[in-house]
């Protein structure tokens, strides 16, 4: 299954969301879930993101639509990168 790096900055909504609820946080992982894709890792990060999150996804589609929905709740903004093994990238040049 395809692997995304979804990178995310908290809104000034969000922060506040994650001081008021902190449990907030992992309920939406389970709505990433009801979306169709799997959350495989997450980290709390300092720097221009707020958080790094693995996401497997069965396609583009899915992982544009996770995007989607999770923005218009206006708690994150997203930047969301397709990731490739690098197995798979040196089988491309055999």
């Amino acid at each position: 299954m395809p692997t995304y790096i979804m990178l995310s900055t908290l809104t000034a909504q969000g922060r506040q969301t994650l001081i008021s609820n902190p449990e907030r946080l992992r309920a939406v992982n389970k709505d990433v879930a009801e979306l169709g894709a799997t959350v495989l890792h997450q980290w709390a990060t300092l720097g221009p993101f707020d958080f790094v999150n693995i996401v497997e996804a069965p396609d583009a589609a899915t992982i544009a639509r996770v995007s989607a929905v999770l923005g218009a709740r206006g708690s994150a903004k997203f930047e969301t990168y397709e990731a490739m093994d690098v197995g798979a990238l040196l089988d491309a040049f055999e």
